[in-house]
């Protein structure tokens, strides 16, 4: 079976970085890459792009409020209209520089505060995925399942990609334990392991409650914030290779 390796990449602001992206990105199959938003810049997003189309890594936007400050992970009071126009702007950017480098996007995954409240509304989620879909209605969608954004998306006849996220503990309703909580960040090398292992081999994932739900996931999300995210997305792909399974971009998991 294929399937595919996620990161949040590009988080960072001129000489700033969130980790080491030229590292992660060896790692990976897919590279969300940050906007310019709540991170990123025109260097850093051209760099990634490079970097990606190199290495046939799956080049997706990672769209988020603009709050530098706050890395995108706070709530603002913005308008849907806004909320599309943050959208476009970001997505509009990051394809713009794909295109002058020989390459397109071929997915999208919300950052953090901006896709929370896009997956709390249903009508807001219908209208960000249709303005979406009118710029391209091939680009493949980043989410969770059984979430708004994956029946919205449906809904607006973009293809979606279910995720599981590996660093990330779940509760047993299948929604991830708030940051603010002991234990929502999964580190520990031999816990990551077991999590991969067992969501090849059973499909499911053990919450923090200590019962076993079922996860449906095409792609395995780290995020490249976590302390050790490198060292983290490593062993996930040698867990992978080990369980006989095949690493591979977004679009060859979905047309398997």
């Amino acid at each position: 079976m294929k399937i595919d390796v996620n990161s949040d990449m590009g988080e960072g602001f001129g000489i700033w970085q969130v980790c080491d992206d030229a590292a992660l990105i060896d790692h990976v199959s897919s590279a969300n890459i940050a906007c310019g938003f709540h991170a990123g810049d025109p260097a850093i997003m051209t760099r990634m792009v490079r970097m990606a189309h190199e290495r046939g890594v799956g080049i997706g936007a990672h769209p988020g409020f603009p709050d530098r400050q706050g890395f995108g992970r706070r709530e603002h009071s913005y308008s849907a209209e806004e909320i599309c126009q943050q959208v476009v702007y970001q997505f509009g950017a990051l394809q713009g520089i794909a295109n002058a480098e020989g390459t397109r996007i071929a997915h999208l995954s919300f950052h953090a505060a901006m896709g929370n409240q896009i997956n709390r509304d249903p009508q807001l989620a219908l209208q960000v995925m249709q303005v979406v879909a009118r710029i391209d209605p091939q680009v493949i969608v980043f989410c969770m399942a059984e979430t708004i954004i994956e029946s919205a998306a449906r809904e607006a006849g973009l293809p979606t990609l279910t995720l599981f996220l590996v660093d990330r503990a779940y509760q047993q309703d299948g929604r991830l334990v708030p940051r603010s909580q002991p234990g929502a960040v999964i580190t520990e090398e031999a816990q990551v392991r077991a999590r991969v292992r067992q969501f090849l081999d059973k499909g499911t994932v053990t919450t923090i409650e200590d019962t076993e739900i079922t996860v449906r996931a095409g792609s395995i999300l780290i995020h490249s914030d976590t302390p050790g995210s490198v060292e983290l997305a490593g062993l996930v792909c040698s867990e992978i290779r080990a369980s006989g399974h095949i690493l591979a971009p977004a679009a060859e998991v979905l047309s398997q």
